[in-house]
Parts: C-alpha cells; structure tokens; sequence
C-alpha cells in the first residue's frame, strides 16, 4: 500500500531465513482484516509503502536451527501477532505484549498478503493444522489466524460461564464468533446487537438467543425488555475489543 486507495501488486525477494527461531511458510490462504482498510482510507505518502496482511494459512517450507515440533509441509496457521509464547506476558495469555514478539508488515518482517512469509518466533507462533484439510475446511480454519481468537479471548476476558446471559455489540465476523465462543463456554442467553439479517441469522446459527437491531436508548431499552429489566452480567464490543489488541501494551478486554 503506498497511500490511501493506492494498492499495488510487486514482485518481491523471497523470504528468507534470517534468525534460528524464524521459519518461512507458503500462504495457501489470506485474508483481508478491517485494519487494512483503515489506512487504506487514510494512509499518507509519508507512511507508504507498507506490505499488508497478517492473517494466513501455509505449509511450512524452511525452518530455523532452533525451531522444533515442525517439518517442512506441516499445515500451519498464524496468529496475526507473532510471538515466543514462554515468556512472562505469553504465558498470562497478553500474547500482544511478548517482548520478543511483533507484527506483521513491520520492522522488516513482510506481510501475508503474499506468496511467502518470514514467520519470526516460529515454534510458539505457528499452530499446526489437519494435514488432509480440504479447500473449504481451509477457509474456515483461516478464523483461527484473527477474528476467532478475537471473538474467544473477548468471551473469556469477560469471564463468560455455564448459564450465564451475555450481549454482543456487532454483527461482524468478531461479533459473530464471540457469540459463537460464548456459547462454547456454556453461556445459555446470547444476545446479539446488530442490523445486517444476513449476518445476525448466522448469529442465531452460531448460538444467539435473540437478535437487537437498535441502537443507543432504544438498544439499552431493548436488551432490558429481553432481561426482565437487568440487562445482561457480561457485555462486550468486539470492534473496540479487536482495535485493542491491535496495541502491544494492551489485552482483549470486554466493553462495559
């Protein structure tokens, strides 16, 4: 991306290993996530060129000296953060926070909208995958890398739990995978708020109860008339939830 609404396609170097805990991984699957449309609406001259992308599923082809527990062809999914996952901020589940960690498309890492990427911190980056995994079973794994781990860490950090009621706010692909893990974690009333049909049906495939399309007052008014007057023990925003985890000093965190 060299400036908002300038995309470009280049032939690039081919990554390489450049570290003993990196691997290099050919993407099978990419995606787009809303914040590579964020600076494709505003990005300056100043901040381009930048490679995007930090979403992917590959097949591992070169390994680092030190990375063990993979061999080239493993399947492997990314997280869009990569990280050394023993340290003190790993290991308390800030993934974001990890000093020897990083993001993708910066400080000379290239990003996963391409044919290759250089995955630092391999071994406790990289997940494996069902080798016999299909073309649609791929797409579908592709979640995992972003908006799945978003909508689950959201849900956890809310502490959702067996018979709780929850609110989600949004019927994004984040929104529609926290009502999803919500579920998982036994919530037994779900209440989704979003105005798309096309999605919040898919909400209601994924577990929500019932299905808020107004907003301000009105939502709050609505949400009271589903809880008898109380509302719901946890709420959350995976839009500002996700914005969040964009931020290394910062954690998943529900919206009060």
């Amino acid at each position: 991306m060299y400036e908002a609404g300038d995309l470009r396609v280049l032939d690039a170097p081919d990554p390489v290993i450049e570290q003993p805990t990196d691997a290099v991984v050919r993407i099978l699957r990419s995606c787009v996530c809303s914040t590579d449309l964020h600076p494709y609406h505003s990005m300056t001259t100043d901040e381009g060129p930048r490679a995007m992308g930090h979403e992917f599923v590959g097949v591992v082809e070169e390994l680092g000296s030190d990375v063990s527990g993979f061999r080239r062809g493993d399947l492997v999914v990314s997280p869009f953060f990569f990280a050394d996952n023993t340290c003190e901020y790993c290991r308390a589940g800030l993934h974001t926070a990890c000093p020897n960690g990083g993001w993708y498309s910066a400080d000379g890492v290239n990003g996963a909208q391409a044919e290759a990427a250089r995955v630092p911190q391999a071994q406790g980056t990289l997940v494996k995958l069902p080798a016999d995994a299909d073309d649609a079973l791929l797409s579908s794994l592709l979640t995992l890398a972003d908006v799945y781990g978003t909508g689950y860490h959201a849900a956890k950090q809310a502490g959702v739990r067996p018979g709780d009621a929850v609110t989600v706010i949004g019927d994004g692909a984040v929104g529609l995978l926290a009502v999803l893990s919500a579920r998982q974690l036994g919530a037994e009333g779900i209440i989704l708020m979003g105005g798309h049909k096309d999605r919040t049906d898919i909400g209601r495939l994924f577990g929500a109860t019932d299905v808020v399309p107004e907003r301000g007052e009105e939502g709050i008014a609505a949400v009271r008339e589903l809880t008898g007057g109380h509302s719901t023990r946890a709420v959350w925003r995976p839009s500002a939830t996700c914005r969040r985890t964009r931020w290394p000093s910062a954690s998943c965190a529900p919206a009060a």
